[in-house]
């Protein structure tokens, strides 16, 4: 390769000095890297938007690496656009100005909090982050460090203790309380937010729970960026490229979209001036998103995995693979949407699998592997049962959730073991292994899927599916879902 030592890095044209925080953002990590801080990044470059900083905030023991990252490198950081044709868009990021990790002085991050000056507090703590039962819909305030944080613990140690500090600072100094702001993948994530986070205020304290419920906007918005994780040469490319040294890159596609529900109690940046999307309702978009792009990335997943595949570039460029991505979504998800205004949902469909297509973007299938007991039930499960409940098509869906029952059995199709990564791996395992001679072993847990097991129409499909992946194989399992039996011979 030809020596790009020289290649232009963009760099931010405002001062740094002059601004202040506004903002304080719970889980920092590539997508919050790739998206929320990437749009403040262009507002600061356009001007008029000094006080809206990012004050970084990190909870867990694994956000201890990007503390030192970060501290290494005056909060700064490379965030590269890779297009399709290898084509390379850096430019270096200045709109995180500080960095407090809660271990370290829990005090300095309350007293950030209850600054009059904070006026947003957004979260991307993943899925599973908001301490909702799946089962029951309800906030678990019995998980050990959320009832830890509740028995008066002085030192909050989880994301709820630690906002609802703030906010009980705020109310007893007599301030107005900050806006709380979730980008998380998740269907009305602000009303998630605004679930978790009062119930935990009221559990706190009634009189606190009434003030929150009365005053903290909880906006919701629908994130989309594909992200993936950085590669272990990122690193070393950036510098070669750039000449410098950024510690932990975030590498991301050219596609990005933000729409935005407009309701903050103290003012917000003019977010529409950096391309946001902001809107009064924005369910529409949600659903779009989590219904056919998260949907289908668990629909890519498994039956990728299974068939060899490790990268999702490779597979999505696999027709077989377009095929049953567009079926599933244009036969099943799509009739489940909302009017989406503005989007032609062919052409949005067509876009996503180009996405996913894009050899640039060094995604990988054991990513979207992960954590699934989280991801199914809130992207796949709705699509089925709305579809049961009109009498519509659901053999896709119902595979979807029969090839990660096949996956979790632990052993992929040549013997050889698979690593298996979700929360709830010890339970599900064993469920799985049982189904070659209990069909319906895996979906005894009600817990994740509900009722479904009684739905004889369901579980036809998805045993059809299940025993079609064990004796078949997950390609021509594929190929007989899309009806072209050409197709499952790979190309």
């Amino acid at each position: 390769m030809a020596d790009v030592t020289q290649a232009t890095l963009s760099v931010p044209t405002y001062a740094r000095s002059g601004l202040s925080t506004g903002i304080v953002h719970f889980g920092v990590g590539g997508f919050h890297r790739a998206h929320q801080a990437m749009y403040v990044d262009r507002l600061l470059e356009r001007g008029g938007a000094d006080e809206w900083g990012i004050c970084g905030a990190g909870v867990l023991p694994g956000d201890r690496r990007m503390r030192d990252v970060l501290a290494a490198q005056q909060c700064r950081y490379t965030l590269s656009v890779l297009g399709p044709d290898g084509g390379w868009d850096t430019r270096l990021i200045g709109s995180i100005l500080e960095y407090r990790y809660a271990p370290d002085d829990p005090e300095a991050l309350l007293e950030k909090l209850a600054d009059p000056a904070t006026r947003i507090v957004s979260l991307t703590i993943t899925e599973g982050g908001y301490g909702i039962d799946p089962a029951t819909g309800e906030f678990d305030e019995h998980s050990p460090w959320i009832a830890a944080d509740l028995r008066s613990n002085p030192v909050p140690v989880t994301v709820f203790g630690l906002v609802v500090e703030g906010l009980a600072r705020r109310r007893a100094r007599g301030l107005a309380p900050f806006t709380v702001m979730s980008c998380d993948n998740i269907e009305g994530n602000g009303e998630v937010a605004r679930l978790a986070f009062g119930t935990f205020a009221r559990l706190r304290d009634r009189a606190l729970g009434d003030w929150v419920a009365e005053r903290v906007r909880f906006p919701s918005s629908m994130v989309d960026r594909i992200t993936p994780v950085t590669p272990p040469d990122a690193e070393a490319e950036i510098l070669r490229r750039y000449g410098f040294h950024d510690r932990w890159p975030v590498i991301t596609e050219q596609f990005t979209q933000w729409v935005l529900q407009d309701s903050f109690s103290l003012g917000r940046p003019a977010f529409e001036e950096a391309g946001v999307q902001v809107v009064d309702d924005v369910a529409p978009y949600e659903l779009m998103k989590l219904r056919l792009l998260n949907a289908s990335h668990q629909a890519l997943a498994y039956f990728g995995y299974l068939c060899g595949y490790r990268w999702v570039s490779d597979a999505a460029r696999d027709p077989l693979f377009e095929r049953f991505l567009l079926r599933y979504m244009g036969a099943e998800a799509v009739p489940t949407l909302l009017p989406v205004p503005g989007v032609d949902l062919a052409r949005y469909r067509r876009t996503l699998v180009e996405r996913f297509a894009n050899p640039a973007i060094r995604d990988t299938i054991a990513r979207l592997c992960a954590e699934t007991s989280d991801r199914i039930p809130k992207f796949v499960l709705p699509v089925i049962r709305e579809r049961l409940a009109a009498g519509g098509e659901i053999d896709c869906a119902a595979a979807i959730v029969a090839s990660w029952a096949r996956y979790a059995e632990g052993i992929d199709e040549q013997g050889e073991p698979i690593e298996v990564v979700d929360r709830l791996r010890d339970r599900l395992m064993p469920l799985a292994r049982l189904q070659r001679v209990a069909p319906t072993a895996f979906l005894g847990d009600r817990a994740v899927f509900g009722d479904l097991i009684d739905q004889p129409r369901f579980v036809r499909a998805y045993t059809a599916a299940l025993e079609s992946l064990h004796t078949r194989g997950a390609r021509a399992t594929l190929a007989g879902l899309v009806g072209d039996s050409d197709l499952s011979r790979p190309s």
